[in-house]
């Protein structure tokens, strides 16, 4: 049975649309294999595609190898198993390979994408805003790349929640490689999932067309930061598409990463300012699943630190941009020793963040 379903994975030019018109038609992908070129073209390939399927079929030992090691597995279109949200798209993966727990695929999902080059206070809102969701109880889906997708599987693992990584290489392999120790916990934890078969290589085309199936698999996406260009937006418009919700953080108008934010917003994505705007937007969808107290910041007003009055002082005279050091020492009217001493200590308690060249910004919640 699986053994049908790779082969036709591997069938090089059908591609998910192929595959689906094959199994709409016979309803079997064995049935498919074994059909005539006619048939085939009654089911609306094109020539180049029943030319593909009258060759030698595709080896799949690897993918079978691969199925036999612990912890992995193969879910179809057919599958019970299956997500009901993704198969609710119009152009669902025929199979998704799993590493981990397939059951986390049902479970009520947010997808979180970015920069893969953020600023550090937006790579610090992603983690806090993925902690804060995973311990309402929603599942943090993002494709574990550099940046913001990392920050915020990271911040779903922190306070032990759920998250699932969508890959655009085989389930063999980790891309980008550092993030190997990280593709291992959310494997142990929660779920790896991919649409391409074992020993896919990374390809630039792959990861526009995993992006589907990141907001297929979630009830809404948030764009945290991105510019105008930025791949998040393929993302959102996937979700758009699919009739999900997106979400979108605005940010400073002279950061370059918040341009792509500002035009969904100006397109209609609602704007977030607390992970309380997002959880409201979806609760009417999730009065089973989110927990029923309020979710709340892991640092509470008991056990976080207190300014004195100087350094309410100086954080009066830093932006939530980035602001020079020089601004900040003539705002002040400190001594540069005094506020470099005082900077430090406030980035250490998490009120300020510094940005590289020497600039500072608020954090979020400083209050």
């Amino acid at each position: 049975m699986a053994k049908s379903w790779l082969q036709l994975s591997r069938l090089h030019g059908l591609g998910p649309a192929g595959i689906l018109k094959l199994l709409a038609f016979f309803g079997e992908p064995k049935k498919a294999l074994q059909a005539s070129r006619q048939d085939w073209l009654k089911a609306g390939l094109n020539n180049k595609q029943a030319r593909a399927i009258e060759q030698d079929l595709p080896d799949v030992s690897a993918d079978l190898e691969w199925l036999s090691e612990t912890g992995s597995h193969l879910l179809t279109l057919h599958d019970p198993n299956y997500p009901p949200l993704l198969k609710g798209t119009s152009s669902p993966p025929p199979i998704l390979y799993v590493k981990g727990d397939p059951e986390l695929l049902k479970h009520p999902q947010l997808a979180m994408v970015g920069s893969r080059n953020p600023t550090r206070s937006g790579a610090d809102t992603a983690q806090s805003f993925a902690r804060h969701f995973a311990q309402a109880g929603l599942a943090i889906t993002s494709g574990m790349a550099l940046g913001i997708d990392a920050a915020s599987h990271k911040g779903a693992l922190d306070v032990d929640g759920l998250t699932i990584a969508v890959a655009g290489t085989g389930l063999d392999r980790v891309y980008p490689a550092r993030h190997r120790a990280l593709a291992k916990e959310i494997a142990d934890k929660g779920a790896l999932v991919s649409e391409f078969p074992i020993g896919t290589h990374p390809q630039a085309e792959n990861f526009p067309r995993r992006n589907r199936i990141i907001s297929g698999l979630s009830l809404g996406t948030l764009v945290v930061e991105a510019a105008q260009k930025s791949g998040s937006l393929i993302s959102a418009r996937y979700a758009n598409e699919q009739g999900r919700e997106v979400f979108a953080i605005p940010g400073s108008i002279h950061n370059p990463l918040a341009r792509g934010c500002h035009q969904l917003i100006k397109e209609g994505a609602k704007l977030v300012e607390t992970a309380e705007d997002v959880l409201e937007e979806l609760a009417p969808l999730l009065s089973s699943v989110l927990n029923s107290t309020t979710v709340r910041s892991a640092e509470t007003p008991e056990n976080r630190p207190v300014m004195d009055k100087e350094q309410r002082d100086l954080l009066d005279a830093i932006d939530y941009e980035p602001t020079a050091i020089d601004i900040i020492i003539q705002r002040s009217g400190l001594t540069a020793e005094s506020v470099s001493s005082m900077l430090l200590i406030m980035e250490l308690n998490n009120f300020i963040a510094s940005e590289p060249g020497g600039y500072y910004l608020r954090l979020q919640g400083d209050q």
